[in-house]
């Protein structure tokens, strides 16, 4: 559902308009899967091609590859605003239309993107002020990508002509399936300095606090010194120009404004685009998983989002000694489980490694069928398309040693490119066994679980860790890593989303809060949820203000919990939690809880100077029940013990899945998948009916049945 900014009023019409409109969003995100995609499909094929990279006598005999390889569409433009506008107002699409053509004459649709991206040199030299400025106040030069500035209105006036023209073009054709915007928005980690920047955040903070006294109370400005008399005194907080880290409150409202202007870059271009194409044309854009200042929710005039993917690039080392060439197992299921659930409750996933790439701290070949591996766990996670960056290796210029679907001889397909053609028949012969409108078995509805996701906490966690072992994103994933184990379906979720859906839900870290979502954890719990609470929650007000009042304390009678504070301990220094007569080592983070009269405690610290204080705690709620983790451990060992044991006094049945091996649930299929680098042996009860693989998976192996 879309987060509408809207201000209380008390005006009736307003509040009905407001209430029709989400109503209205309700019903159009339920249609989407309908509109766009057909029922019978299972995942949609496509491949990123860059005519204007080519020459053009080859352009038919690499689009005709692409069909005879089994794909359903391409994807062109996002870098080609140079060849779409060579001189200021001068268009010329004639290339576009016979690359267009060509995917039309064998059978391919198109996505197309707006070229925004990149900008074209004649743009930025003559008017220089929309390009990005770093920490340093050095301008970024013209190259390369992402390098202007979404604040620069200059910048969103060419960015809304040219996108204008793009959509009056192919808004009616046939051949295009839909529209990406962008590509990968982002800065690529740099952060923008620039006058417009400092320009819209100010603007930006105005509009939020109307009052330059209502920013001094909310930032604490009277410590320090740090009162403003107006806006105008305000500055981007910058770490180069600052004795000592940030007001925490400034990064905290930096961090949003930031996330804010590129949503509204996004955000825009939908508008633009919604008033020339066809209501058949889908619109999305593709982002970079947990890549600041990116907020997808906040991109909320989408119709769905996508995602990029690379696992294999000397950067995550899996699971045993070939998971380099693999990745890990939550990888894409992580990122599946997330954009599934943002805005439209549809996803896809727009660029997914083909193979080597170039840009890596080192870059290994993939594990033989660990592309096909990719495929089939995207497909698993619900994913209505994948398409693969990119059909050819580049000869020059950038990414000369990105792998492509074809070789660099231009006609042989590549390792990757004879797994995606593997994939494609094999998921056609797949087509007689779907059913869309198969309903989830019982036990695995009963083990369906939510997290429940706040990028305003983590941004705050990270830039005030308390402990340097402090990992906001770490401490998520140990909780997600369990669940997965278990062979439950998770849902990433944010508050906005109803949580009555779902037997479990677990709210891990959730630094920032307020009452009534609280009051929401409670009616969720008396109504029949399994609440699990962790460690930093609701220490802060929603601005990162600690309460007047004992620390945490809102979620004291939620918790049971009389009194609570937290402790660390040197990294090279243990203690216990002891729980079930077990011992299990902590030294990152402690949250000691006095518990009340009636709440049980299951896991209690067993040293320092607070031993026999609750670790662990855990109380009736109605019909529900609410458990309370307050250690957060780096084996993950004594969470995974407190959710079995929780699983099991809640009669959910749950899977033991060995580390690598993800189990999922889809539309009347199971899909098993190996990311270990041993051969494993799953259960697949004697009455079902394999479909792809068998009983023993080989490392990067897929087993697909039905029951």
């Amino acid at each position: 559902m879309r987060r509408y900014n809207l201000k209380v009023k008390k005006d009736v019409i307003y509040l009905f308009a407001t209430v029709c409109l989400l109503l209205c969003d309700t019903m159009l995100y339920g249609q989407l899967a309908e509109r766009f995609f057909k029922s019978e499909d299972i995942m949609l094929f496509g491949t990123y091609y860059y005519p204007e990279q080519w020459p053009r006598e080859q352009w038919e005999r690499d689009i005709e590859k692409m069909a005879e390889m089994g794909f359903d569409f391409t994807h062109y433009g996002e870098f080609a605003w140079g060849a779409m506008e060579p001189q200021e107002g001068q268009y010329d699409f004639s290339w576009l239309d016979t690359a267009v053509g060509l995917a039309e004459k064998h059978g391919l649709k198109v996505v197309m993107c707006t070229p925004t991206p990149t900008p074209p040199v004649w743009l930025t030299e003559k008017h220089p002020d929309v390009l990005t400025k770093n920490e340093m106040g050095i301008v970024i030069q013209h190259g390369r990508r992402q390098h202007a500035s979404w604040s620069s209105d200059t910048y969103r006036e060419y960015v809304e002509k040219i996108v204008t023209e793009l959509a009056k073009r192919y808004g009616n054709s046939d051949v295009i399936v839909g529209w990406q915007i962008d590509n990968e928005p982002s800065h690529y980690g740099v952060v923008d300095y620039s006058d417009n920047a400092q320009r819209k955040f100010k603007v930006w903070l105005e509009n939020k606090y109307e009052t330059i006294d209502h920013l001094n109370a909310t930032w604490g400005n009277a410590f320090w010194s740090q009162t403003y008399e107006n806006f105008e005194q305000v500055r981007i907080p910058n770490a180069r120009e600052l004795p000592e880290k940030a007001n925490p409150h400034a990064m905290l409202d930096f961090q949003r404004f930031c996330s804010d202007e590129v949503a509204s870059f996004v955000n825009d271009q939908a508008d633009v685009l919604r008033q020339y194409i066809s209501p058949d044309q889908w619109i999305t854009t593709n982002t970079m998983p947990n890549h600041h200042p990116v907020d997808p929710n906040r991109m909320d005039r989408l119709d769905f989002h996508t995602y990029t993917r690379y696992l294999v690039n000397g950067g995550d080392n899996g699971h045993g000694d070939q998971g380099f060439r693999m990745g890990s197992s939550n990888a894409l299921a992580f990122h599946n489980d997330t954009y599934r659930n943002y805005p439209g409750k549809v996803y896809g996933v727009m660029e997914l490694q083909p193979g080597q790439v170039n840009w890596g701290g080192y870059n290994p070949q993939p594990y033989p069928g660990a592309i096909r591996l990719w495929l089939y766990h995207v497909m698993a996670g619900g994913g209505k398309f994948v398409c693969n960056y990119r059909f050819r290796q580049p000869l020059k210029g950038s990414e000369q040693y990105h792998y492509g679907m074809i070789l660099t001889d231009g006609v042989t397909p590549s390792p990757g490119g004879e797994e995606y053609m593997q994939t494609i028949k094999e998921m056609a012969a797949l087509k007689e066994n779907f059913d869309r409108n198969a309903r989830m078995p019982e036990d695995v509805a009963r083990r369906k679980t939510a997290i429940l996701y706040d990028i305003d906490s983590e941004w705050e966690m990270n830039f005030q860790p308390q402990t340097w072992q402090w990992s906001s994103r770490g401490h998520l994933m140990k909780y997600y890593n369990t669940f997965k184990s278990f062979g439950a379906s998770v849902d990433i979720i944010s508050d906005n989303d109803d949580f009555e859906a779902y037997p479990v839900l677990v709210v891990p870290a959730y630094e920032l809060l307020d009452n009534d979502l609280v009051d929401r954890w409670r009616q969720y719990a008396e109504n029949g949820g399994q609440l699990v609470i962790t460690c930093r929650t609701g220490q802060k007000n929603r601005e990162a203000q600690l309460w007047e009042m004992k620390l945490s304390e809102p979620i004291y009678e939620l918790i049971g919990a009389e009194n609570l504070f937290y402790d660390h301990l040197p990294p090279d220094k243990w203690s216990v939690v002891k729980m079930d007569g077990n011992d299990y080592a902590w030294n990152n983070w402690g949250d000691v809880v006095t518990p009340k009269s009636g709440t049980d405690v299951w896991g209690a610290y067993d040293d320092q100077f607070y031993e026999g204080k609750a670790a662990v705690t855990h109380r009736k709620v109605g019909k529900g029940s609410v458990t309370f983790i307050g250690a957060d451990t780096d084996d993950g060992k004594l969470e995974k013990e407190v959710l079995k044991k929780l699983y099991a006094g809640a009669n959910i049945k749950t899977l033991d899945l060995p580390e690598g091996v993800i189990v999922e649930w889809r539309d009347g299929f199971y899909i098993a998948l190996n990311y270990s680098s041993e051969k494993q042996t799953i259960h697949i009860p004697d009455k079902a009916t394999i479909l792809i693989g068998s009983k023993e998976l080989e490392p990067a192996g897929v087993t697909v049945w039905k029951e």
